[in-house]
């Protein structure tokens, strides 16, 4: 108990008396501890009150100015997000919560949760500096459009791998999304420009007569992008793959954000070969070769 105080300066200590260790750590001694009544008598502490050793909590915590507890549940085979909504259902239907208590979900849903508000931002401005970049490099809204267009072809394959492994939508995962659209814009813009001045070429040669020539230089510049799409490919690939199969501290969260790029530049480099020069095929077809036409 507090008998005192001590005064240092501005600051103040309280001054405690207890008893001494070996009373207190036995409790067969804390009982036959002498106690003197209002007559003078000597009488074991064991007679005036009941001693027991109860165990309390090992930490008194608190948040907000409340006393809070803890609940640690271990997710496995699923996101968190989805865990809390049907956790959260259930808890609500099952627990009747006392006044003056309240709930709250926390811990790496909490972290998903401020992540997820982030991204609500950061994914649809990457998006509009890609189209701002882009439109800067090519000066048309139309191949703007055009390489837009590998970014789904990119995304079957990421999500197609993340299904494969078994991953959940992540920050992780979100974070090689976003990095898969850059590497498909740029991957979109060379196939476009090899298109561009295959095209270019054979109608300053005065080769552009019909339908069949524009589908000869779209072909021409097509195949001259096979192997510049291959070495890209293959570059992010080597330098990706080996984080498949990395281990240790980290490895689960490099896995997630390389797992979208490894899928995506996949399936693009295939879909931009076959795609892309059909689609440059249609937009010449309808605009060029149509004026030269009717010319």
């Amino acid at each position: 108990m507090n008998i005192s105080t001590t005064i240092e300066g501005r600051e103040r200590y309280p001054v405690n008396v207890r008893y001494g260790r070996d009373f207190r750590s036995d409790l067969w001694q804390l009982r036959r501890v002498l106690v003197e009544n209002p007559q003078g008598e000597q009488i074991p502490l064991e007679q005036l009150a009941d001693i027991t050793i109860s165990s309390g909590p090992g930490m008194i915590k608190s948040e907000g100015g409340q006393l809070v507890g803890y609940v640690y549940v271990d997710i496995e085979g699923r996101d968190p997000g989805s865990y809390v909504v049907d956790a959260k259902a259930m808890v609500d239907k099952m627990v009747q919560v006392p006044p003056g208590y309240h709930l709250e979900w926390s811990g790496s849903f909490e972290s998903m949760q401020r992540a997820k508000l982030r991204l609500m931002y950061v994914i649809p401005l990457t998006l509009v500096v890609i189209i701002v970049l882009l439109y800067f490099s090519t000066r048309s809204v139309v191949k703007v459009s055009i390489v837009l267009l590998a970014v789904p072809f990119s995304l079957i394959g990421a999500f197609l791998l993340l299904y494969l492994l078994g991953y959940h939508l992540s920050v992780a995962v979100w974070v090689g999304i976003i990095a898969l659209a850059g590497v498909d814009a740029e991957t979109g813009v060379v196939m476009l420009l090899y298109l561009d001045v295959a095209y270019h070429k054979w109608k300053d040669e005065g080769r552009m007569r019909d339908l069949d020539d524009l589908e000869n230089a779209i072909l021409e510049g097509a195949v001259q992008r096979v192997r510049p799409k291959m070495m890209t490919v293959m570059a992010i690939l080597m330098g990706l793959l080996p984080i498949m199969w990395s281990s240790g501290a980290g490895a689960d969260v490099m896995k997630r954000i390389a797992a979208p790029m490894v899928g995506g530049v996949v399936t693009s480099f295939i879909l931009e070969l076959l795609i892309y020069p059909a689609i440059f095929s249609i937009w010449k077809s309808w605009t060029e070769m149509r004026k030269t036409a009717s010319q």
